[in-house]
Order: structure tokens, then sequence, then C-alpha cells
């Protein structure tokens, strides 16, 4: 794993690896945040900035050259030459507007795309970096939504969002600078026009803040509950709950159209059109009293109306412009929110990476979730090569017990060794390595028999994967396939039984070598014929290492050297099973 560092202000964000990225970013808030994204395509920003500016100044030429043509044909009518020339500087002043403005549109949309890849990037390799702890407790149908839609929003804030804004920008500066060239008080409308449209706008962005806020979580709470549905679809139908479920979503979707609607409703009331009209007319009326006092002439009311005509532009393009970038930053605030989330965890990279030889000792370790005790004052000591067979009723916190060992948890007090080593002098990938956990709830991937198989250890051989799937006693069944270690199972293993999925399971921890080798109840799905071989080629596998069986199969729990017996998060006996058939009342109780 790289140490490269992916935050500037990494003292205040930890996480469990550190994971390639791209760049480094400033994720002290959505704005500095985004700008260090946006900042390496400077380039594409200068394009936009003089596209913009050359598009508004090209566009303020219409109106003084149609004012000059008035003149024209007012007082010369007859020279065509002059009025031929005027058309054509127009013509060709919209033909480089036209350029100007592809390249403000373009230098827009192309940073809009690019930071839209390079933060799904960091999205990614952040989550890839947070450990089980963060993914625990955070709905997985949320984070689909801050790392799609939230990210998309982004780059709709800067195309069309943030490229409307500075073309409209422009746009409202050019009547301020060029109307005193016209007369020197016609200054007055465009500058009382832009002072209250900044009030305006300033009113209507910290209304609409926290409304678009709202669209953007009520949203991610519409992907949880879908996600959720979905998932646990079988358990949906079986419980024959569609109808309730499709109520249940409707009432997520109805909330977050009634979101929307409060965004529509502040939208319908934007202040600036109210604005632009008053401007207009008073202008108007302006320059008409500074014709009848004969201060200026009718070209130049005409050039005059033209550039107030422009202030149309930002107006109306900023009720959708602000509103997108709205929209971006609070999707910048949930997607920041997300990758900020502090973690316990870290990959200690100066940690010990010597060979695991199995030695486990815990010490006083106690465990709580949310301030909830899990673990309290456990204590033992586990000699390499022992295997160990952990019992106690469901919901005592043997699987949180195991996951302590490869600091998939932290223990809130205490110490848990490995090889005399506390854990957290480790590096943690030197750690994980040298343990396999096979869990009671198989995950496999979309993908081949051997990739999954060999996802521990992707450079094994074609010999080496099918060793391990021989000694899972899973060859049998695999070359069964129609195209044997090459066949595609389902998501999560959806095409295999139960004992199939839990056979290459422990074919995929056997291909790594574990010097600890952790079983949650990975038998459990597994019928008694297939039981005795697996539990034969366990009985093998543990040989030579550490092995920890968390089980309820007396079978499993005879052999053991040394079993654990918790109860309400507490070691209440340890010893071999004819000791604790003798001493120990909690081990009776479970044996019969």
């Amino acid at each position: 794993m790289t140490t490269t560092s992916t935050n500037l202000s990494a003292s205040s964000v930890s996480s469990e690896f550190t994971l390639p990225q791209r760049r480094r970013t400033n994720r002290r808030g959505p704005g500095s945040w985004i700008f260090s994204h946006g900042v390496h395509y400077w380039y594409l920003a200068l394009i936009m900035l003089i596209g913009a500016i050359g598009n508004a100044a090209l566009a303020a030429v219409v109106p003084i050259l149609t004012g000059q043509a008035f003149n024209l044909i007012l007082e010369t009518p007859e020279n065509i030459a002059a009025l031929v020339r005027i058309a054509v500087v127009i013509a060709v002043s919209q033909v480089v507007r036209g350029f100007l403005q592809f390249g403000r549109n373009f230098g827009a949309e192309l940073i809009g795309q690019r930071l839209e890849r390079d933060i799904r990037d960091e999205i990614y390799v952040s989550l890839l970096g947070k450990s089980m702890a963060f993914h625990s407790l955070q709905p997985i149908g949320d984070t689909m939504a801050r790392a799609t839609n939230d990210v998309r929003e982004i780059n709709l804030m800067f195309s069309p969002g943030i490229n409307l804004v500075i073309g409209s920008a422009n746009f409202l500066i050019m009547p301020f600078l060029l109307a005193p060239g016209i007369y020197p008080s016609l200054v007055i409308t465009p500058a009382v026009f832009m002072i209250g449209y900044i009030l305006a706008l300033w009113q209507y962005l910290g209304e609409l803040q926290p409304i678009t806020d709202k669209v953007r979580a009520s949203f991610g709470q519409l992907n949880t509950r879908l996600a959720e549905v979905i998932d646990g679809i079988e358990t949906v139908k079986g419980m024959a709950e569609e109808k309730d479920e499709v109520g249940r979503f409707s009432n997520n979707a109805n909330h977050y159209r009634d979101e929307f609607v409060r965004q529509g409703d502040v939208e319908a009331r934007f202040l600036p059109l109210l604005l632009l009209g008053i401007a207009q007319a008073a202008g108007l009326v302006h320059s008409l009293i500074l014709f009848n006092q004969g201060l200026i002439d009718i070209g130049d009311v005409v050039a005059y109306f033209g550039l107030l005509q422009l202030l149309g532009f930002p107006t109306f393009v900023s009720l959708f412009a602000y509103s997108q970038v709205s929209l971006g930053m609070a999707g910048a605030r949930r997607i920041l929110e997300l990758l900020n989330r502090e973690e316990n965890l870290d990959q200690n990279v100066i940690g010990v990476r010597n060979d695991i030889q199995g030695d486990v000792l815990f010490k006083d370790v106690s465990f709580a979730y949310d301030d909830e005790n899990a673990l309290e004052d456990i204590s033992f000591h586990v000699k390499p090569g022992q295997t160990v067979a952990v019992v106690g009723q469901t919901g005592v916190g043997k699987t949180t017990l195991m996951k302590l060992i490869n600091r998939t948890y932290d223990a809130s007090s205490g110490q848990v060794f490995v090889d005399g080593i506390d854990v957290s002098d480790w590096n943690l990938e030197a750690l994980r390595r040298r343990i396999s956990i096979i869990e009671q709830d198989i995950f496999l991937f979309s993908r081949s028999v051997s990739e999954n198989i060999a996802f521990g250890r992707p450079d094994a051989t074609q010999e080496e994967i099918e060793a391990a799937a021989r000694a899972a006693q899973a060859h049998d069944f695999i070359i069964g396939f129609s195209d044997g270690y090459e066949t595609v199972i389902g998501e999560r293993g959806v095409t295999l039984s139960g004992g199939q999925r839990q056979r290459l399971a422990l074919a995929r921890a056997f291909l790594t070598d574990p010097s600890i080798l952790i079983l949650d109840d990975s038998t459990s799905s597994i019928d008694s014929a297939t039981e005795d071989k697996i539990q034969q080629a366990i009985y093998t596998a543990a040989r030579g290492r550490t092995t920890f069986i968390i089980t309820h199969r007396l079978s499993q729990i005879r052999w053991a050297d040394l079993i654990i017996v918790l109860r309400k998060g507490r070691v209440v006996a340890i010893g071999t099973h004819e000791e604790l058939l003798e001493s120990s009342e909690a081990y009776r109780r479970i044996f019969k």
C-alpha cells in the first residue's frame, strides 16, 4: 500500500488504509475542496474566463453599432457603404463571439467532466480505505447516492452552473462600463440594478441553501430505502410485504418531491425578474429625457436601451444557474462529510512486518458499540498451532471477539497481542495478510470461480487454485459447472448453494496460507455428508497454524485444544472439552 497522503489536513482525519490517490485535496470545506480539484485545470478555467469576457464584450458591440446605424439612416440615408461596413463588423464580431462562446462552454464542460471523474476516484479510494466500523453504520443506499448523484450535481454545478454564472456576470458589467460613454448619468440605472441584483441574489441563495441540502438528503433517504429493499427482496417476497414496501417508498418519494416543490417556490419568488422590468423602464425614460434635452441623439437612445437588454441574460439564467450551484455545493458538503468521517483505525505504515507465528494473547480486553459494552475484561492466551473453539449463545460477542485480532475493530480498553506485539503496533496490511477469516455470511464477487478463490492471491497459478479447491472439497462440484473454474457466478454467489459458497470461501482461505485461521460458523449450511469431508480439510488446514472456530457443532468442539466459553460478553470458562464438562455449568448447558 502506498503511503501518499490524500488530505492536506490529514491530522484531523485518519483512515484504515491510505490507498493510491491521483492528487492531494484540501478537505477543510466544500469550497476549498472543489477548488483543490479544479485548480489543476486552471488552463481550462482561463479558456472559460476569456470566452466569457469576449462573448459579453462582443454582445455589447451590437447595440452600440446598431445605434450608430440608426444615426446614419436618419442623417445620411444615402450612405449605404457606411451601413454595409457596420453590418459586416456586426457579422464578423458575432462569428468571433460564437467561437469565444464555444471556448467558454468547452472549458466549463471539460472541467465539470474531469472533476466528476476525479471525485468519483477519490470517493472510491476513500471508501475502500475506511474500516468495517464505518461501513457497518453507513447505509449503502446513501453512500451510493453520494457517490453517483451528488457527484453528478458537482459536474452540473460547473456546466451549466458556473459557466452561466461567469458568463452572465460579464453581461451584467457591460452596461455599467459602456453606458457612461453615451452620457455619464446613464450609469445610474445599471449601477442601481447591479446593487439590487446582488442584494436580491444574496437573499435568494441564503434561502435556497438549506432547501437544496434537504433535497440532496431526501434523495439519499430515498436511495437508502430502495437499496435495502432490493438487497432484502427475498425477505420482502417471502413475507408478502410488497404492498407495504411500495407505500413506504412512495412516502420517501413524496418527501423528495415536497423538497423540490419548496425549491421551486423559492425560485418562483426570484426578485431580480421584477428588478429587470423596472430597470429597463427607468433606463428608457431616463434616456428619452436626455434626448428631449438634446444631450443625446436617437442612436444613443437605441444603443443604451440595447445595452440594458443585456441585463436580461444574467437575470433569467441566474434563476437556474444559481440553483444548480447551490445543489452542487449541497452535494459537495454531503460527499465531504463522507470523506471526512473520522476513523479510529490507522494502517501504521512503520509498524511491524514480521512473519506471524500465531501466538495470541488477550489482556483485560473490553469493547463497546456506541457506549454499549459487547465484551468485558476478556483475558486468555493461545499458543501457536493451537485450535480454539469459541462457544456461547447467539449475541454474546463471539464474532466481535475474533475481529479484534485482525483489527477490524480496536479494543475499547485492554490489549490484544499477536506474537507478543500489540496489534496496534503491527503494520495493518502485514497483520491482515496473515490472518484469514471465513465469515458466516459468505460474500462472493460476480466473477469467475477462479477469481473468487484467488481473491487474496491474484498471482496464484491455476494448479494452486485447484489444490486449494480440493482441500476445501470444492473441486468436484466446480468441474461439474459448464465452464468449470471459469464459470462466472452471480453477485454474492446467488447461483450457488450455501454449502458451495462456504466451500469456495474455505478454498479462498486455504490459498492464502494464513498463520491464523478464523472460521465463523463456516459449516453451518453444509449437509452432514459434506461436513465430514470439510471437517477433515479443516483439521488438515489447522495443523501448524493457530485456528479459531466459532461453532455450535459438537464434532468440531470436541477436537479443539482449547475451548473458550462466553456468556454476556465475558469469558466464563476456559479449558478442554473434558475439563469443562466437569467444571463449567454454562458449558454443560451448551453441550446438552
